[in-house]
């Protein structure tokens, strides 16, 4: 399955559920075999601050599979080396929800350890994440202070005991996440884009995208996270890289892209604050859905050096005219001398009419 299904929305347990039932992802789970979903529960935050997966998304994984009658569910994870996990994924509102479908957690900074060959040489890995029989891989797609960007691929880490994530750092990053991801498989991703953070993987400065998106190659999923984050893949060093070492395809065609509903279903966009707030000081807002201002604010970040021309966006502008010169964002604001097409188009095709 190397399509990507792709919904917007705020309820997180429905969107997941939604994603889930489109790709019959039950299919992936051998039977017999159990299911472990890896969050993003990198710092004890909560998810509206930009950092950490939402509870829904777990809750929606559940009840997805409990209804297809599998039974033996886990959730692992373990926080970076600063953070406590069991104090983080109560902040994140996850012992609620192993309470309530009596699911355990695991944090992963306990397990056992294996020794794996990879393309850089061995790599230690918790041995929930290696013997599960689906693991399911639930990023949240945000930036990041070393390596640009982090979901799926980034996501692995927390797969390490701590003194394997202090071994990636001081060899770079690069070149250890891509060669994780060659020997530890994600057999379904489902990526919480709800609400990522602009530059910082601890989060901080959020920003609200109400998107949630579904796939089964690592690597599809990362270049389809670039696109909506205005980045290149060489800016991402280790996608490429991950390809070469056979962790999947970084090909990413538009027909392979399935929209379960409209970008309308996203809301319109929270009032923006913070680094956000100072990035949009030239942007005409009028009934935006968070769907596109969210790529307008990210193309602005990538590229916001000289940015002083009237920025217009929002359903409120499709019968009002305006400025010559002035650059639309989206179908809505298709009546400007100069638009960018989409509903919503990405930070990346945004960034290309600067």
């Amino acid at each position: 399955m190397s399509k990507i299904f792709n919904i917007f929305g705020t309820n997180a347990h429905e969107m997941t559920k939604k994603l889930l039932e489109a790709s019959e992802a039950f299919k992936l789970v051998t039977p017999g075999k159990n299911v472990a979903l890896k969050p993003n529960l990198v710092v004890a935050g909560t998810p509206e601050n930009g950092a950490t997966t939402h509870a829904g998304v777990l809750s929606g994984c559940i009840e997805y599979f409990f209804e297809h009658n599998i039974k033996d569910i886990s959730i692992i994870e373990g926080s970076w080396v600063g953070d406590d996990t069991i104090r983080a994924m109560r902040k994140a509102g996850y012992d609620k929800v192993c309470e309530k479908y009596n699911v355990p957690f695991y944090d992963l900074k306990k397990d056992k350890i294996k020794s794996v060959d990879t393309p850089i040489g061995q790599i230690d890995i918790c041995e929930r994440a290696l013997n599960a029989g689906l693991l399911v891989n639930l990023p949240v797609l945000k930036g990041h202070c070393q390596t640009v960007m982090t979901c799926a691929l980034k996501n692995l880490k927390g797969c390490l005991p701590d003194r394997e994530k202090r071994r990636f750092h001081s060899l770079g990053l690069t070149k250890p996440i891509a060669a994780l991801g060659a020997v530890l498989k994600s057999g379904l991703i489902i990526v919480d884009s709800i609400c990522g953070d602009l530059n910082f993987e601890e989060g901080g400065n959020p920003v609200q995208t109400n998107r949630m998106y579904l796939g089964t190659d690592p690597l599809t999923i990362d270049t389809f996270g670039c696109k909506l984050m205005g980045l290149d893949l060489d800016d991402v060093k280790y996608i490429k890289l991950a390809e070469k070492f056979g962790a999947g395809s970084s090909v990413l065609n538009e027909s392979d892209l399935i929209n379960l509903n409209e970008p309308e279903n996203a809301g319109e966009y929270p009032r923006p604050s913070g680094t956000v707030a100072g990035l949009i000081k030239n942007v005409h807002e009028n009934s935006a859905c968070s769907a596109c201002y969210a790529s307008l604010v990210r193309a602005l970040y990538v590229n916001s050096k000289g940015r002083r021309e009237d920025i217009y966006i929002g359903q409120g502008w499709k019968n009002s005219k305006i400025p010559d010169g002035a650059l639309g964002i989206g179908n809505c604001c298709k009546n400007a001398s100069r638009n960018v097409k989409g509903c919503p188009p990405s930070a990346k095709d945004i960034e290309e009419k600067f």
